[in-house]
């Protein structure tokens, strides 16, 4: 793991060429963007926005959903991965919101966690975008491109995330856009364009492409 000095430099790289990172998810408040959280759980952020275009547009509180019912639900959101299990898991946390917190999407980690296909990466994705805190959330762009880029020693996400936690507020807030993004787009994990990578001079990964 490098020295917090030089983590921010890297970081500092991806804060010049994106200030304000944002989620690529569409969402209209903080029930749909709990909902897109929960869909995007291996799946492609373009297939759930794909899926929950029309969705959203009859079902964006927890009382619209359990109306519109599972079945319905399924239909909209059968071309993402596990909908079924992720289709129950909807319903049930809509049901929780009804009941327990008056159909609002609460600022209060400990009930959002427990919520039915909620974890902690969610919650943070969550924390994060919506109430704009220095949460991070690691899924696995994070803790690969954590790894290569020696930002952590850690091997499972929750190291991962204590070592991030260990920067700055400002960083915190962003990295997850920064390495998602960086992920998706230059550093894949099956063909990393070195040749465009803005971080080139400080990765020593062995499969580095010059």
């Amino acid at each position: 793991m490098r020295k917090l000095s030089e983590i921010c430099q890297i970081l500092d790289v991806f804060k010049q060429q994106d200030p304000a990172p944002k989620s690529e998810l569409a969402f209209h408040n903080a029930y749909t963007l709990l909902v897109a959280i929960v869909l995007s759980a291996q799946s492609t952020d373009k297939g759930v926005n794909k899926a929950t275009k029309e969705l959203f547009k009859i079902a964006d509180t927890p009382q619209k959903m359990l109306n519109l019912g599972i079945d319905e639900l399924k239909h909209h959101i059968k071309t993402i991965g596990l909908y079924n299990n992720k289709a129950k898991n909807i319903i049930a946390l809509s049901q929780i919101l009804v009941d327990r917190c008056d159909g609002e999407v609460p600022h209060n980690r400990e009930l959002i966690e427990s919520l039915p296909g909620v974890g902690r990466k969610t919650a943070n994705v969550l924390f994060n975008v919506w109430w704009n805190e220095p949460s991070v959330a690691v899924d696995t762009h994070v803790l690969r491109l954590a790894r290569r880029l020696e930002l952590s020693d850690g091997t499972t996400p929750l190291a991962v995330e204590a070592d991030l936690n260990k920067l700055p507020d400002d960083y915190r807030r962003h990295i997850n856009h920064w390495l998602v993004l960086f992920g998706r787009y230059i550093c894949k994990a099956q063909k990393p364009n070195c040749p465009e990578c803005p971080v080139n001079s400080f990765c020593r990964s062995a499969d580095k492409r010059l």
